[in-house]
Formats: C-alpha cells, structure tokens, sequence
C-alpha cells in the first residue's frame, strides 16, 4: 500500500535521483534507471519511514490526549 505519486511528482523525483547520481556518484543514469531506484524506494524504504512517522503520530496524539485529560479533571468539584 503506497500512496499514489502524481506524474508531476514522480517526474521530479527521476529528475532529482538523476541528479544525485550526476553529483554524488558522477554517473549519468537513464530516466529508466532512476524510475528502478525509485520503486525500490517506494517498495522497499518507503514502508520504513511510514511506520516511523505512525508511530510519531501516535505519540503526539497520546501526549495531546493526556494534556487534555489533565485539564479535563482540573474541572472537578470537590465532594462532601
């Protein structure tokens, strides 16, 4: 399950692994060559840095949700 790149995106993406091939590897690949990198990134690396980014998610709502029941049981009332 990936999200869907629009062409444009997927365009500048093969444009920008080109380029660091040019820059880092000196290496001029075809615009086929990088679409192969790319969809080894997406296939491959893609999945880990999703489940990186759940799992921030998730502890950001965690700390939201805990501020917010802080303040919550700020609204009691002492009983008798």
């Amino acid at each position: 399950m990936f999200y869907k790149l629009t062409k444009d995106q997927q365009t500048r993406m093969i444009a920008d692994i080109q380029e660091f091939f040019i820059q880092e590897r000196e290496e001029d690949i075809s615009e086929f060559a990088a679409e192969r990198v790319l969809d080894f990134v997406k296939e491959s690396l893609a999945p880990h840095f999703y489940n990186a980014a759940v799992t921030d998610a998730k502890h950001v709502v965690e700390q939201q949700f805990s501020s917010l029941e802080d303040e919550i049981l700020t609204l009691e009332r002492p009983t008798k």
